[in-house]
């Protein structure tokens, strides 16, 4: 039997989507959407796992004031409202992702990608699940409050929109689909690393087993930007871009630049007395906390820049204070490692362009940099340059109609649509020409 969406703890298994756009499953395993029935191929099928790893009786707290003591087997109560937050705010963005990519089925550039799509929203939704288990189950009445609250908020609604605001932009086209699985899913790699230092044990648990899920998403997204690369290239050789039907260097760095900004909001301030009393409780840790020798940390301190007047200026800040900064700096060495692989392609095919990240300083709303203007290196400059000269670094308009335009489903099994390369290799050793998804 086809793989089901999992019923994420609502009446009638799907209230998180409205009713006109939700993708529903049936008794028969069959998806539904605009595209109508669907099924997943017995090859290539997807699976529903569990929810979380084995429990560690004799796990201890691995950082701050607690650290080596008995982990949290239940919610301690000094700490109860601050861990319901970072639950609730992390199992946000699980149903979010999917309500921004709700409409991808219907342009998918081949049968292989659909198959993809649907492993991330499945995954996705079986993470929404996994938070609102432990809402359920250590939080009493408020924690069922608040995760019938999460089906209640949607991605970009004006009235009840989602707490974080990447998970509100618009995802609507595959290049905006592989930058956000590039690099918002990227986030996600932090954050639940963080999170699975976690002296609250079922928390750590559930984020260990998110964790090996959430490598598939990167994957797509770092493989399909390289795709859509590796044709832009082939495309140049013959002429103009755009007049052969293909996605421009300048445009896929846009995209890149828009949703790399985005996604550094999403660890927080640079300065933070939460990210202290997180790491001080024992309730989110550093990114491979065990690579540290010192899991106290209540002396040292971090260098980082910050904003005074109109120059930016070195300021010391307690370490724990900076922890955000920390696991955000530890993201952008891992999205370089990607730029680089874009960028071999780039080499391979003759080309002398490169691509690349921009400043973590631009086009920032949250933190040190919000409420000021840098252009794509860090500089400083007014807000007035900045409205002038945006759309030379982000997607304008034109530019996100134009790639809507080349959106056009192909659904023959070994078909691709013209703007993005094959892949290297299929799913699960099988051929790329397989029939993942029978329409």
């Amino acid at each position: 039997m086809a793989a089901k969406l999992p019923r994420l703890v609502a009446r009638d298994g799907t209230r998180w989507l409205s009713r006109e756009r939700r993708l529903v499953t049936h008794r028969s395993g069959c998806w539904f959407g605009r595209l109508g029935p669907l099924r997943l191929c017995e090859d290539a099928r997807l699976s529903l796992g569990h929810l979380s790893e084995p429990a560690q009786p004799d796990a201890k707290v691995g950082f701050g004031d607690n650290y080596g003591r008995p982990a949290y087997q239940e919610v301690p109560g000094e700490f109860r409202n601050t861990l319901r937050r970072i639950i609730v705010t992390q199992g946000d963005t699980e149903p979010a992702s999917v309500e921004q990519q709700r409409e991808l089925g219907k342009t998918c550039p081949s049968l292989y990608d659909l198959r993809n799509l649907f492993q991330v929203n499945v995954e996705e939704g079986r993470h929404l699940w996994a938070m609102v288990y432990l809402l359920h189950g250590y939080f009493g009445r408020d924690g069922r409050d608040e995760a019938e609250a999460l089906l209640e908020r949607r991605s970009g609604n004006p009235d009840k929109p989602r707490i974080l605001e990447a998970f509100n932009q618009p995802c609507d086209d595959w290049l905006n689909f592989f930058a956000f699985t590039m690099f918002t899913d990227r986030d996600g790699k932090y954050q639940l690393s963080a999170l699975a230092e976690s002296g609250f044990e079922p928390l750590a648990r559930t984020c260990r087993f998110m964790l090996t899920e959430e490598a598939h998403h990167m994957f797509v997204g770092d493989t399909g930007l390289g795709r859509v690369v590796k044709r832009t290239c082939q495309l140049m050789k013959q002429g103009d871009v755009k007049e052969q039907g293909g996605i421009p260097l300048d445009i896929i760095q846009k995209y890149i630049n828009f949703w790399f900004s985005y996604s550094l909001d999403l660890f927080g301030g640079e300065i933070s007395s939460n990210s202290a009393d997180f790491f001080a409780a024992g309730l989110k840790g550093r990114y491979k906390e065990d690579q540290y020798e010192d899991h106290v940390i209540t002396d040292d301190q971090f260098t980082m820049v910050t904003v005074e007047g109109e120059q930016l200026k070195d300021r010391q800040v307690p370490l724990r204070n900076a922890l955000n900064e920390v696991l955000r700096g530890e993201y952008v060495r891992d999205c370089e490692k990607g730029l680089a692989r874009w960028n071999k392609i780039l080499a391979e095919e003759k080309m002398t362009e490169r691509l690349h990240l921009p400043s973590t300083l631009f086009h920032r709303h949250v933190g040190e940099y919000a409420g000021h203007y840098f252009d794509i290196a860090g500089k400083p400059i007014t807000q007035d340059e900045f409205e002038r000269r945006k759309f030379e670094w982000l997607p304008s308009i034109e530019d996100r109609e134009y790639v809507r335009s080349l959106m056009k489903p192909v659904t023959e099994p070994g078909k691709i649509a013209n703007w993005i390369a094959p892949p290297a290799a299929g799913i699960k050793g099988l051929p790329f020409e397989f029939e993942y998804v029978k329409l």
